[in-house]
């Protein structure tokens, strides 16, 4: 199976692919707790103003969410399936991501909730997001995916 497609499949690609389901996965834990967790354990973890912008995250905001998480896991097991139709799914994920971020940064301004630390994990998923799809495009012009 690793020569497949013609060539030898590097072992940094099992890694990328790997790191990238778990990181995927570790995504969805997260939506999941985010969606079921009761105002009483919100109260005792953030600040008024914390609970408030969690709780009135509007459902189109949390709709991304669960879309950016999903289609990124998707992408991540067919990555290491070694299916080219990871990359739509991962833009999907990316375009999930940014109308997130466009909920969290620009209309609620999640700034002033959170501090400039609040910016540090959504640019390390933006990061990411991107990173993977353009892998995926990469590893797909190399015959690694198809």
């Amino acid at each position: 199976m690793t020569e497949a497609l013609g060539r030898k499949v590097p072992v940094s690609f099992w890694v990328v692919a790997g790191v990238a389901t778990a990181w995927n996965l570790i995504g969805l834990m997260i939506y999941y707790q985010q969606v079921t967790v009761t105002p009483e354990v919100l109260a005792q973890n953030f600040t008024p103003e914390q609970v408030a912008f969690i709780t009135q995250t509007p459902a189109w905001a949390t709709s991304a969410y669960a879309i950016a998480v999903n289609a990124g896991l998707l992408g991540s097991i067919l990555l290491l399936l070694r299916k080219a139709w990871a990359i739509p799914l991962y833009a999907i994920s990316l375009v999930a991501i940014l109308v997130q971020d466009l909920h969290g940064f620009v209309l609620a301004d999640g700034l002033a909730v959170w501090g400039s630390g609040g910016l540090v994990l959504p640019a390390i998923v933006l990061a990411i997001a991107v990173f993977l799809l353009v892998y995926a495009r990469n590893a797909r012009a190399g015959g690694l995916i198809s």
